[in-house]
């Protein structure tokens, strides 16, 4: 016989002063209380609920990860709600930037959140499979500094793809296949966007007019 469960419902917080927790995990936060009962109070932390528990003498401690859109501010919030800083904001080798807080039952509080690749320290490499000439490479890795961060790796796949696919005879990719992939990876209702970062790189736009206009 199977057993089945629903799904993490509550993390619980043990802690000395609800009073004093609620000025953390939910003034601090912004994240609104839910439901409260004797000895206990609900926070929606975004999908999970945190519940602060009553307890004179904690025997556990909690460790929480929140994200947050920046690390210092929220840093910051917490430590004016009486936590205690144990670090500042400092990046990791995974991308990310995180800092962390005890509360003062024992409690730690990671903030975090992931880096954008324009704070890489490196450029990702082209999730190529073909063979690319090196300028080929290198004029499109110059050409998705154009594109915002957030759909940086979603063009960088889709250029690719089309790319390898226009040099499919040759099994080369060229600069030539990077201006075509550039533009044909876009829908065509957006793909005007793309005209100014290949303007300047010095790319005479009205030679591929058939693939501006192409469905």
């Amino acid at each position: 016989m199977s057993t089945t469960f629903y799904g993490l419902s509550h993390i619980d917080v043990p802690v000395t002063s609800l009073q004093r927790a609620e000025q953390i995990y939910h003034q601090a936060t912004g994240f609104p209380v839910q439901r409260r009962g004797e000895g206990w109070l609900d926070i929606d932390a975004g999908g999970f609920l945190l519940r602060l528990v009553l307890t004179h003498r904690p025997e556990a401690r909690a460790t929480l990860r929140l994200q947050a859109p920046s690390v210092e501010d929220a840093l910051v919030a917490l430590v004016n709600a009486g936590t205690t800083l144990l670090y500042g904001a400092m990046r990791t080798p995974d991308q990310e930037l995180i800092g962390a807080v005890r509360d003062p039952d024992g409690n730690q509080i990671y903030v975090w959140r992931p880096l954008t690749e324009d704070e890489f320290d490196y450029v990702p490499e082209l999730p190529k499979e073909m063979t690319w000439l090196p300028e080929a490479e290198d004029f499109l890795k110059s050409l998705l500094r154009s594109i915002p961060a957030l759909f940086r790796a979603l063009a960088r796949r889709r250029v690719v793809a089309v790319s390898e696919e226009l040099a499919q005879g040759k099994n080369l990719v060229t600069r030539e296949e990077v201006i075509r992939g550039f533009i044909l990876a876009s829908p065509r209702i957006t793909r005007y966007r793309n005209r100014q970062p290949l303007i300047d790189h010095g790319v005479d736009v009205d030679r591929y007019r058939e693939d501006w206009e192409s469905d």
